[in-house]
């Protein structure tokens, strides 16, 4: 029995899951009561499975339940010491569970195992939390749904609320549910399918009363003309120009990852007088303010104004906002509450453009955004009914800095050393650009990959992981614009710019006699120039984010070592060398750091081996040209042959942070070729 009410269980919160409006990425909890067998006695076990700690209902799996006795969950309230001891509660759920593995259980468990009914779904729907967050949400509720549903006045996520949903079970038979004062709705049902239909018409019964009420109505209020959403290309655009100055500021206590946003929901919102107003209130449902903060930055300027008007309004309203943030938590701290987390902003909402938000990784960023949006639904829905009352500030801060998230936030694993770096990789589709990116994406960074061919680059992008980790564009580095683009690219898909490896490369082996203007001109067209026109597009924006970065080129041993039949590539090597020290003696002042790799030889996966190089040069050492690589290992000091992963792990030696005082270095990976010393 316990595999199939499980497997039941794991579809219907896979399916409630899927919708964004019916519950958040996350958030809310699904839960089934059952009989197993006790491993220990042979008999029979009445268990309660339910979403553990931090899991998310679509893509939910058995791996993310708790499993817990229910006659010790039912015996908890006989040590229960009352709400101000709550918390102690959670502690107690560890001496519930049965068997080991699983997730943890969540805060929520209470309402799941003291409600007496088989199957129970706690969800944070937007038509829901409209209901729950209107202003006369208590009348409303008894308009809407009559007795099938009933009114829960807000109270804190804990024991105490799983006590009252339970009381109100019982005192109401005919109640399919509840709708949770400033939080959300919880409906059960005896089969787990009378449950799903339970939530789903407690939602679809809200929105229809919502879209009955709307009709015609602003509920933002009339759009103001020079707030109004600027056409795409130009909006994009603008958004590409302000990204790295946001992230900037959105990092100045800790380095963030960006995700930009611009929906049609989330445009109008910012085109309607009421947004100054509504923005003010903030969220409401625990799980957005915990990822939104308490409020946003709203940038109060027409989408028209000059840039560099706007680019300091943001600056002065950020630390306006920082400031406001210190007083919001002196306001309500006392000496049991944590230290202040940081006074950035999570959400910053620029009319006419759209909405950055911002977290320690693309998912957290992208999942802010997400739940801002959730929010604009929730203020939308509310409005058109009533008037949006979110809970307390105070309520808030009681949650943001709650001792329980403040505990689950230090059980999270440590950063991965390139965390909250965003990286561009030019020539990354095969080779040494390939490992790289690879490598930086291993190590926690967000990877845009470049290439001339910009199917391969989405290709391996799509191979290292999905759009929260890698994305891939085509970019001939020879083209300011395309290197310009790339760039832009960087900053509206994850804020902005850290690190930059000056990768794309080719090669034309000829005698000097026989190399042509063409030849010359196309390998200091790519390498070059082309290194040139990316790190000062990309110095741009780390310039103006205002936290350093690093510059890596990869150069090559030739740049040193004057080979034979090799002119145009050893002198582009040369000036590509040179350009390492010019940078890093420029670039300093900033905290940008610029370095250089020299490769030899690097055969296996490369694609300028691979594109005639190989055969050219194996031709120069009188060797056929699948021993070439072993030929090149042969001639070093390690003799060892030289492969993309190594000089991949030089950059991340360069740029996770234990050389964080070098600058101007020319790092040797050629297994020791001795006539390539630095010297």
């Amino acid at each position: 029995m316990s595999h199939a009410t499980v497997q039941e269980l794991l579809e219907r919160s896979n399916r409630l899951g899927a919708d964004p409006t019916t519950t958040n990425y996350a958030g809310g909890n699904t839960s089934a009561k059952g009989s197993a067998t006790d491993p220990v006695t042979g008999g029979p076990v009445e268990l309660l499975w339910v979403k553990g700690s931090g899991g998310d209902l679509g893509t939910l799996t058995e791996r993310g339940l708790a499993a817990l006795r229910l006659d010790r969950l039912r015996a908890l309230p006989g040590v229960y010491p009352g709400v101000e001891r709550e918390d102690e509660m959670v502690a107690a759920f560890d001496f519930c569970l049965h068997g080991r593995g699983g997730a943890a259980p969540s805060i929520d468990t209470a309402m799941h195992g003291l409600v007496d009914a088989p199957h129970v779904d706690h969800l944070h729907p937007d038509a829901g939390i409209a209901v729950a967050t209107a202003a006369d949400g208590e009348a409303l509720t008894a308009e809407i749904f009559g007795e099938r549903v009933v009114w829960v006045p807000w109270r804190r996520p804990g024991f105490q609320l799983g006590l009252d949903i339970a009381a109100v079970h019982r005192a109401h038979p005919r109640a399919i549910g509840v709708v949770l004062g400033g939080h959300g709705i919880t409906a059960w049902g005896a089969t787990s399918q009378e449950c799903e239909r339970n939530s789903l018409e407690i939602i679809r019964t809200a929105q229809a009363f919502i879209d009955a009420r709307a009709g015609g109505a602003e509920p933002f209020g009339p759009v103001r003309p020079r707030f109004a959403a600027l056409a795409p290309d130009e909006r994009r655009a603008r958004a590409a120009a302000l990204a790295p100055v946001v992230r900037g500021l959105a990092s100045t206590d800790r380095r963030q990852v960006g995700h930009f946003t611009d929906s049609e929901v989330v445009l109008e919102f910012l085109a309607g007088e009421e947004l100054a107003r509504l923005a003010e209130l903030g969220t409401s449902c625990p799980d957005h303010f915990l990822r939104t903060k308490v409020r946003p930055l709203v940038l109060d300027l027409p989408a028209d104004a000059p840039l560099d008007r706007t680019i300091t309004r943001l600056r002065e309203l950020h630390a306006a906002y920082r400031e406001d943030y210190r007083a919001y938590y002196e306001r309500h701290a006392d000496a049991d509450s944590p230290p202040m987390r940081g006074a950035d902003p999570a959400i910053v909402l620029v009319p006419g453009v759209g909405m950055f938000s911002f977290g320690a990784n693309k998912q957290t960023a992208r999942v802010a955004g997400e739940f801002y949006v959730n929010a604009i639904n929730v203020m939308r829905g509310a409005e058109a009914i009533s008037t949006y009352a979110p809970i307390p500030e105070s309520e808030k801060f009681r949650i943001e800095y709650w001792a329980l998230e403040e505990a689950k936030l230090a059980r999270m694993p440590a950063p991965r050393p390139l965390a909250g770096r965003i990286a561009l990789v030019t020539g990354a589709a095969s080779g040494i650009g390939r490992a790289t990116a690879e490598r930086l994406a291993a190590e926690g960074a967000c990877v845009v990959l470049a290439d001339l061919d910009a199917g391969k680059a989405a290709a391996a992008a799509a191979e290292i992981g999905g759009t929260d980790v890698a994305i891939g564009v085509g970019a001939d580095v020879r083209d300011e614009d395309a290197v310009r683009a790339a760039v832009d690219a960087a900053a509206l898909a994850f804020g902005g710019l850290d690190l930059v490896v000056n990768n794309a490369g080719l090669s034309i082996s000829k005698p000097l006699l026989e190399t042509t203007v063409a030849d010359w001109d196309l390998q200091h067209d790519v390498m070059a120039k082309g290194s040139f026109l990316v790190s000062r597009a990309a110095a741009g924006v780390m310039i103006e984010q205002g936290i350093g970065g690093d510059v890596v080129y990869i150069s090559s041993k030739n740049s040193l070592f004057a080979g034979p039949n090799n002119v145009a590539y050893g002198a582009t090597k040369a000036d590509q060398a040179h350009q390492v020290r010019l940078l890093a003696a420029e670039l300093g002042p900033h905290g940008i750091r610029v370095n250089g790799i020299n490769p030899d030889g690097v055969v296996r996966g490369s694609g300028i081996f691979a594109g005639g190089w190989g055969a050219k040069r194996a031709e120069v050492y009188g060797v056929p040209e699948e021993e070439l690589g072993a030929y090149y290992a042969k001639r070093t000091l390690l003799g060892r042959e030289v492969l993309p992963e190594h000089v991949a792990a030089a950059v991340f030696a360069l740029t996770a942070g234990e050389l964080a005082q070098t600058t101007g270095l020319h790092i040797p990976v050629d297994s020791g070729v001795a006539a390539a010393f630095l010297r």
